[in-house]
């Protein structure tokens, strides 16, 4: 970590993950709007919570999760395509352009849902679960030999949101990414101490915002609003591993800014990773 110049002059938009967002691409639509009425889909999403959260304690790895981390990975693609950043995977596919975010969407959706068998270890576990959605859910998109390419980066998307493993597309680093953004107040990838005040739970409550814009120094400006100085914990001990190794870390700059202790205690006011 290490403190940020004081010349940022980009304007920020705020991205609502609530919000009804659509794509200039058809393709996209037509597959997101297959996803999310999706029967089987829909109820593995809200499955894959009871071992995370009923079972071990953890923050939601549910539907709101997952929707959060789908429309922030897809508008890291839209920021990030529109800097002039070239994505690897479907083109080494032989797919065309087009299969880029469909890839992004896919894996975004299908990610965490090995968590139905275990919380630890969900990664590999989400490997052969997701291979069968895929088998059921592609063709009616696509032939065989682009049913096979597709599945193929959407697995080694998804296995890869995990940071010991290492992606070789940028479409597998823009997952990473944005499933260490799902941090705003009391949704921290870091998981709470019950009851407890360390620095998990301090740090977890000092998030108030994630945004996500055009950046002048890089195709992409994340810009996180803390209320406490303990939100660094967040920034350096989670999304600083997702972004290590993504294949993107010189394309998506990302700045903390202490909103709230602006006097002469402030610990931190702004910081870049």
């Amino acid at each position: 970590m290490r403190k940020a110049a004081d010349d940022v002059h980009v304007e920020r938009r705020e991205y609502d993950p609530d919000a009804d967002h659509s794509f200039p691409d058809e393709r996209l639509n037509t597959v997101l709007e297959r996803i999310t009425t999706d029967p089987e889909i829909e109820t593995y999403l809200e499955a894959q919570n009871v071992n995370a959260v009923t079972r071990k304690g953890y923050n939601d790895h549910g539907t709101k999760h997952i929707r959060i981390v789908r429309d922030r990975a897809l508008r890291l693609y839209e920021l990030l395509k529109r800097g002039g950043v070239e994505f690897n995977g479907a083109l080494q596919q032989g797919l065309e352009e087009a299969d880029e975010s469909v890839i992004i969407a896919l894996a975004a959706t299908l990610h965490d849902v090995g968590h139905v068998v275990h919380r630890d270890d969900h990664s590999y576990y989400s490997i052969p679960i997701a291979a069968d959605i895929l088998d059921r859910f592609l063709p009616e998109f696509y032939d065989v030999p682009e049913q096979v390419r597709v599945k193929a980066e959407v697995l080694h998307a998804i296995l890869c949101h995990h940071t010991e493993e290492i992606p070789l597309t940028r479409e597998a680093g823009v997952i990473r990414i944005a499933d260490g953004l799902d941090m705003e107040r009391g949704r921290s990838r870091v998981p709470y101490e019950k009851g407890g005040r360390g620095i998990n739970t301090i740090s977890s409550q000092a998030i108030e915002s994630v945004a996500l814009c055009e950046g002048e120094r890089a195709p992409v400006l994340v810009e996180i609003r803390m209320n406490n100085a303990a939100g660094v914990y967040q920034v350096d001990s989670l999304l600083k591993a997702k972004v290590d190794h993504s294949l993107l870390e010189e394309e998506v700059r990302i700045v903390a800014i202490n909103s709230k202790e602006n006097g002469e205690d402030s610990l931190v006011e702004r910081i870049e990773l």
